[in-house]
């Protein structure tokens, strides 16, 4: 993975990544910064690697049952198979509304206990908490076998002030 010179601000780095096994890793490596209470929204093309990221997610809090994608079914809950917070994988590229068509997903309820990962969540889910991290996954578009990926990780809010996402470049 390598980083550019220096960050656009502190709450806010940039990788590149080459192949999906370096995706996974900087989801294990994600892993380590996340608590129970965060909210992680990603957003990139199809095929762009946001459930491979997951998947590194999951295996880094140590959760159970394999990370897929929760395309049809919505959402997923990984319980933890330690004493961290479960991951709770959502999928919201079939969802046109905002907030409110996701309700009946109760992520306010599992917040607070909980990792929420939600794939395709810009303009849906921004209103359960004022801090959450987004990561923007850039791919080649088109008839291409290209597997670098550039990845934007932004935190917002207090709880990403300080977080040191660089240390993800390291």
């Amino acid at each position: 993975m390598e980083a550019p010179a220096a960050p656009h601000n502190p709450a806010e780095t940039r990788l590149t990544i080459t192949s999906p096994e370096q995706m996974r890793e900087l989801g294990r490596r994600l892993a380590k910064l996340l608590r129970a209470g965060d909210l992680v929204m990603l957003s990139g093309e199809l095929g762009a690697g946001k459930t491979t990221l997951t998947r590194g997610l999951g295996e880094g809090l140590g959760v159970r049952g394999a990370v897929t994608s929760p395309t049809f079914v919505i959402a997923r809950v990984h319980p933890s198979l330690g004493d961290g917070p479960p991951l709770v994988h959502v999928d919201a590229y079939r969802l046109g509304g905002g907030l409110d068509e996701m309700e009946d997903l109760d992520l306010d309820v599992s917040l607070p206990e909980s990792v929420i990962v939600v794939e395709w969540g810009e303009g849906k889910v921004e209103e359960l908490t004022e801090d959450r991290l987004q990561v923007v996954i850039h791919r080649a578009v088109g008839d291409t076998s290209d597997e670098v990926r550039h990845v934007t990780l932004t935190g917002i809010g207090q709880r990403w002030a300080e977080a040191e996402l660089e240390t993800l470049t390291a």
